[in-house]
């Protein structure tokens, strides 16, 4: 899909292509191991496998199930990347001679529970871009600049797709039982697939009413926006990218308690400051739903599923950025942080202003 961005510069043009020499993520843990208990804990780093792919080869080399093994987050297969994985120490003996083209064990230690999706602080890239001229750099460094002061939103990456970018549309007919799938992992991936997707829409056009807002008199979006007067006044007064809207539902960050913005001016400061940010709907059961204004917008891109829901950042704020241009090589490093459930690649694609996965 077509979307909008958050940065004002026109395209930069550059190279890339998600690969292990361009393209490195390093797991940061949500919490300091122990170094005792039972559980086995391993940074691994693999390369050219999916975490799934990786995590497949170390239980069929112990005999044991995939299950057995924990881990925090899934990473790109595309690319080197260091995680932590955990299992039973008793396997310890038995893993100093494993040995697979593409996975190494850097180091190793103990803590008391299994590690589980979502024990995860976030992530540190390392990114390189290719056939960078010095004033594509110069506009670069400046997306980067804005990206560190404000943040950026929080689009779900190419990645949760699928390789022909159309896993929502079997999600959907899943989700609604118009369609069977056996295997309940891969079940729930496609059915996120389709709540991605229409979170992706909803924040896309949130992202246009940012625009519209920017660009156009009061009475004008009005009528654009079918919204009253008052509420565009008071996001024309905002200071932020992101215009927030009486009824979103917020949350502190980088988490926290949800609640309802009422266009308390304490809010915004509070937004401002990287206190609290806007979340998204992901469609489902058992979530809370914006009101007001806000929920006018959202009601477009919600959905009866038979699956939970859940809310999602709309705005994220990666730190510790970092950005050095080669001129001799014609080519642009970056490191950034991220927290846990964001794209790099949605990073890059607000810097080039365009998808960069075709």
């Amino acid at each position: 899909m077509d979307r909008f961005y958050s940065l004002a510069h026109a395209s930069i043009d550059f190279h890339f292509k998600q690969t292990p020499r361009d393209f490195v993520v390093e797991e940061i843990p949500l919490y300091e191991f122990s170094g005792e208990g039972e559980h086995l804990i391993l940074q691994v780093r693999k390369k050219n496998l999916s975490t799934n792919e990786m995590v497949g080869q170390i239980a069929r080399y112990l005999g044991i199930k995939n299950k057995e093994i924990g881990y925090a987050g899934l990473k790109d297969k595309n690319a080197m990347t260091v995680q932590y994985i955990s299992l039973h120490k008793k396997y310890e003996e038995t893993l100093e001679n494993f040995n697979f083209d593409g996975i190494k064990i850097l180091s190793k230690t103990y803590h008391n529970n299994k590690l589980r999706i979502g024990h995860l602080k976030g992530n540190r890239f390392y990114i390189k871009l290719k056939k960078v001229n010095p004033t594509s750099a110069a506009k670069i460094d400046e997306a980067l600049k804005n990206i560190e002061k404000f943040g950026m939103p929080n689009f779900f990456g190419y990645q949760r797709f699928g390789n022909d970018g159309d896993n929502h549309i079997l999600g959907e007919k899943l989700a609604k039982g118009e369609a069977r799938e056996r295997n309940p992992r891969v079940k729930r991936l496609l059915v996120n697939a389709y709540q991605s997707h229409l979170f992706n829409l909803w924040l896309s056009r949130r992202l246009e009413i940012n625009a519209l807002v920017n660009s156009f008199k009061v009475e004008e979006i009005e009528s654009l926006l079918n919204m009253p007067n008052e509420e565009v006044k008071k996001m024309k007064e905002q200071k932020h990218p992101f215009k927030l809207i009486s009824g979103d539902v917020m949350e502190h960050y980088p988490h926290g308690r949800l609640f309802d913005f009422e266009s308390e001016e304490e809010d915004l400061q509070r937004f401002n400051a990287r206190d609290i940010s806007p979340t998204g709907l992901l469609c489902g059961k058992k979530v809370r739903l914006a009101t007001q204004n806000a929920r006018d917008i959202e009601k477009d891109y919600d959905d009866e599923i038979n699956a939970d829901g859940a809310r999602r950042y709309a705005w994220v704020y990666p730190t510790d950025i970092e950005g050095r241009f080669d001129r001799q090589e014609a080519q642009y490093e970056m490191n950034f942080t991220l927290p846990k459930g964001s794209y790099a690649t949605v990073l890059i694609e607000e810097i080039a202003k365009r998808k960069i996965n075709e």
